[in-house]
């Protein structure tokens, strides 16, 4: 027998003898775990820099629910009138001069050239939950009008190349007060929008499509020593540590509270079913920055996790093949 063979049976009879391995199920490779995180009015100038800077460090790619007023100063907030209302009212205020305008513009050009998500919360704050179809379209119009022609409307030159392009591809939505009803999703329908961010679950909930769009819910999530249900959103958790009145002296408490109810409903599912996770935001320093102080850990945690996809709405949207064209809200 050549050496040659000798050594080609050995080789095949060590072969034969090594213990076989299984190729992984399909079902045992689990799929990334999606975190949306969401800012509703996009007011204040400093945390539109410190939400970027905490993208900037994480990764993470988050979506803002503008309210237009933030893009009127008080000289130009005529230009907006709310269904019901006299022009120049909102629940939020307006800008306070031109120049926070001029920042506020800067800043959501930065965050769209990062890949952020720029996104409707109406304009006014107001309540529209009793409002019909031609009112919400008339609040839609509005937006879509004060979005594109900010720069002319404050009178702030030049407008810089594809603010247009960025006003026209607003697509998605969420209601002041979370008060979605039939009149927000028929106009939210025929003004084409991509995404309502509008709902509220008993639990994570996979989004779903309907009524011509993508539905996402904000989650009812176990807080406290109880662990009773709360929505994941700052303002909630302020309403149930301090009704609603600032407490510094205890923020300490409630940022523990908050993160760890961020990241046990989390951690949920990143061991279970990996539904995605939503969390809603504001620009308000609630019990002196406790919740944000959490979520700047929480996001730093978890955004960086290699199997973990911190993203906008927009880019779930687009992911799952049913994006329409941006031209909601014009």
């Amino acid at each position: 027998m050549s050496k040659i063979y000798r050594a080609g049976a050995v080789l095949s009879a060590a072969l034969i003898s090594l213990p076989a391995v299984a190729a992984p199920k399909i079902e045992d490779v689990k799929r990334p775990q999606v975190v949306l995180i969401s800012f509703d009015g996009a007011h204040d100038l400093a945390q539109w820099q410190r939400s970027r800077n905490l993208a900037a460090r994480t990764g993470a790619r988050f979506t803002y629910f503008l309210s237009c007023v933030f893009l009127l100063s008080r000289e130009t907030r005529g230009e907006y009138q709310a269904p019901g209302k006299s022009a120049g009212r909102s629940n939020v205020g307006f800008a306070m001069n031109k120049q926070e305008v001029v920042d506020r513009l800067g800043q959501i050009n930065l965050a769209v050239a990062e890949g952020h998500d720029i996104a409707s919360h109406a304009c006014g704050h107001f309540d529209g939950s009793k409002w019909s179809k031609a009112e919400w379209t008339k609040e839609f119009d509005a937006f879509s009008t004060i979005m594109r022609d900010a720069y002319k409307i404050n009178g702030i030159s030049p407008e810089p190349a594809g603010w247009a392009d960025i006003a026209a591809k607003v697509q998605g939505f969420r209601a002041p007060y979370l008060s979605d009803s039939k009149g927000l999703t028929a106009a939210l329908r025929e003004k084409g929008f991509a995404y309502n961010a509008s709902g509220v679950s008993r639990e994570p909930e996979a989004p779903r499509r309907g009524q011509g769009m993508m539905q996402f819910a904000l989650p009812l999530i176990p807080e406290g020593p109880s662990e009773r249900r709360i929505i994941a959103m700052d303002y909630n958790l302020f309403v149930r540590h301090s009704g609603g009145v600032d407490k510094p002296e205890e923020a300490a408490k409630f940022e523990t509270r908050a993160y760890e109810a961020f990241r046990s409903a989390f951690d949920k599912q990143y061991a279970g079913g990996r539904i995605p996770l939503q969390i809603g935001f504001h620009f308000t320093l609630m019990n002196d920055g406790a919740y944000w102080r959490a979520l700047e850990r929480f996001a730093g945690e978890v955004c960086v996790k290699a199997d973990v996809e911190c993203i906008s709405y927009a880019d779930y949207v687009s992911r799952q093949g049913e994006a329409a064209p941006g031209q909601a809200g014009g």
